[in-house]
């Protein structure tokens, strides 16, 4: 089963207060650059979508409610989901703050076929009152909708929930997915944008069904391992497991990005976002226990084009300072100049620094990292404005 919740930010809001009931309501960010986040369904006929820019949302439905997203609240009724999931099995994988995955397949439920069942249609379909009951129960302990698809892999279960909202119960087979899949668009596939919707029809591929059938050599040819990838996305083939929450997801990535609040071509202003962005990403990982090897930048231009680069280093680090000098070098090579609306740092390549020791690592400079932790410790106790570095305050 594939768990999403309907609207979810915007339905906290409105559970919230309810003075905001029967409303659009849009949670993003309310300043000029902002973004939709979540829109609920009143505000989905005027066009408005999640990623949509909070300018264009406010001239779609000038009406509409605007909300300055809250993390905190939506993290807390996101633990309550999950654990109102987890009293059914504990095989449920969070897959975003509003979406998880669940494994019944060891676990009884009402209407489940016998051992001797062969038709898949018939064993899917008799998970239906257990995906009702977990409705029931999330709309009890939260106060919230969900939509469940049920299928034989979590790939079709991802696409079978998006079949019908909000409040919607879908079950594909596998046949069924074809079927109801097969004759619509390539973009219709969970994870294909539209760079990869133009590429395919350039190799004569429109439809989802047209992908299934392609020559997979040509495919891998144009696209590489993602082509295969694809592929078995339109066969509504996914071997996949469901990762129970309690054995973790590994991390692989951190990072951060700002949508600036104006188009700048100032290189001395980029380059104090990109240090304060490598100290935001050192911090994070240096507090959650990881080291990184890969150092990527992204830039978005005036005209929404979006450049990511990366270079791989000699050594995992955790320093801010080794990211943004090499983020800095990043962006002098692939940057045109043109004003910038995005900029990011990430750091992936990422292993456990929890008793890892390399001798090159921090031998070197041992001055530096005492005052790395002390800077971290005062960060702790005062906030994270209590030191900032020199180059960020223009």
């Amino acid at each position: 089963m594939h768990l999403d919740m309907d609207s979810f930010f915007a339905s906290v809001e409105e559970k919230l207060n309810p003075r905001l009931r029967g409303q659009p309501i849009l949670v993003g960010g309310t300043e000029r650059r902002g973004v939709v986040a979540s829109a609920n369904y009143a505000a989905r006929p005027f066009g408005i979508h999640a990623g949509m820019p909070m300018a264009e949302a406010k001239r779609l439905c000038p009406h509409a409610v605007f909300v300055e997203g809250n993390p905190q609240k939506y993290v807390h009724t996101s633990l309550e989901v999950l654990d109102t999931l987890k009293s059914f099995t504990p095989a449920v994988e969070p897959f975003s703050i509003d979406e998880a995955f669940m494994d019944l397949t060891q676990v009884p439920y009402a209407g489940k076929p016998g051992a001797g069942e062969r038709d898949p249609g018939r064993i899917l379909d008799a998970a239906i009152p257990t995906a009702h009951a977990i409705q029931r129960a999330v709309l009890r302990r939260v106060g919230l909708t969900a939509t469940i698809g049920i299928a034989p892999c979590k790939y079709v279960a991802k696409m079978a929930s998006g079949v019908q909202k909000p409040r919607g119960l879908t079950v594909l087979t596998q046949e069924r997915y074809r079927e109801r899949f097969w004759e619509r668009g390539v973009q219709e596939l969970w994870g294909i944008g539209e760079k990869t919707r133009v590429a395919l029809e350039k190799l004569g591929i429109r439809t989802i069904g047209q992908l299934a059938k392609f020559p997979r050599e040509f495919l891998t040819f144009h696209f590489g391992l993602n082509g295969e990838h694809m592929q078995e996305a339109a066969l509504g083939n996914d071997a996949t497991p469901v990762v129970p929450y309690y054995e973790g997801i590994p991390v692989k990535s951190m990072g951060h990005e700002i949508t600036l609040s104006v188009d700048v071509s100032d290189r001395e202003a980029l380059l104090a976002q990109l240090l304060r962005l490598s100290d935001m990403v050192g911090r994070r990982l240096r507090a959650d226990h990881y080291l990184g090897r890969i150092v990527s930048v992204k830039i978005r231009d005036a005209k929404f084009r979006t450049t990511i680069r990366q270079r791989a280093l000699p050594l995992v680090m955790d320093d801010e300072h080794e990211i943004f000098h090499t983020a800095s070098l990043l962006l002098g090579e692939h940057w045109d100049g043109r004003p910038l609306r995005l900029i990011g740092v990430s750091v992936s390549g990422l292993v456990s620094a929890v008793g890892y020791y390399q001798p090159s690592l921090f031998g070197g400079d041992e001055h530096r990292r005492k005052m790395l932790e002390a800077v971290d410790s005062l960060r702790d106790k005062f906030g994270e404005q209590a030191l900032v570095k020199a180059g960020v305050l223009r």
